[in-house]
C-alpha cells in the first residue's frame, strides 16, 4: 500500500513539474487572491455548519476521498475516521477557534491554511495549543480538504 502511494505521489510530482514547465504559473492579481481567500473562509464556516448539523453527506464532499490527518501523536486518520471524530464531538482543529490564521493561495485550485488553536484533551480535560496545517484543493469547482496535520506546542512555564 505504501509503495503504491509513493508511486502515485511520484507520478503526481512528475506531472505537476512537467505541467509547470509547459504552462508557466501566472501570478494571481490581488482581487482574485482576495476572492479565493474569501472562498476558503466560507468553506471553513460551511465545514463547521456541516459538523454541527451532523451532515455526513456534506462532510464526505468536503474531504477528499484520499484525505489523511496526522495527529500530534503521530496517529494517522483517513477521511471516514476523521468524519466520525467530527460527528462524535471530539475537539479537532476544524471546529476549534483559530488564531494566527494564514491562507496561502497556490494557483486557483490549491491553498495551504495554517493556524494555531486550543484543543481540549479528552483524557485530562486540559487545553493545549496546537499549530496545524490543512491542504485544500479544488475538485470540479468545489474545495476539499486533501490533508491536514496538527502539532502540539510545548507548554510554557
Amino acid at each position: 500500500m505504501i509503495n503504491r502511494r509513493l508511486a502515485v505521489l511520484s507520478l503526481a510530482a512528475v506531472a505537476v513539474s512537467g505541467g509547470a514547465i509547459a504552462h508557466p504559473h501566472h501570478e494571481l492579481n490581488d482581487e482574485r487572491r482576495a476572492d479565493l481567500e474569501k472562498q476558503i473562509l466560507t468553506f471553513r464556516n460551511d465545514l463547521k455548519s456541516a459538523v454541527s448539523g451532523k451532515d455526513i453527506a456534506k462532510l464526505k464532499e468536503m474531504y477528499a476521498e484520499s484525505f489523511t490527518h496526522v495527529h500530534g501523536t503521530g496517529k494517522v486518520d483517513g477521511r471516514d475516521t476523521r468524519i466520525i471524530a467530527l460527528l462524535a464531538g471530539e475537539a479537532v482543529i476544524e471546529t476549534a477557534s483559530a488564531s494566527e490564521l494564514s491562507i496561502r493561495i497556490h494557483g486557483s485550485d490549491m491553498a495551504i491554511v495554517s493556524g494555531r488553536s486550543p484543543i481540549v484533551n479528552a483524557q485530562d480535560g486540559k487545553s493545549y495549543d496546537f499549530r496545524w496545517t490543512q491542504v485544500l484543493t479544488r475538485v470540479s469547482g468545489e474545495w476539499q480538504i486533501a490533508a491536514s496535520q496538527a502539532t502540539r506546542l510545548p507548554l510554557v512555564s
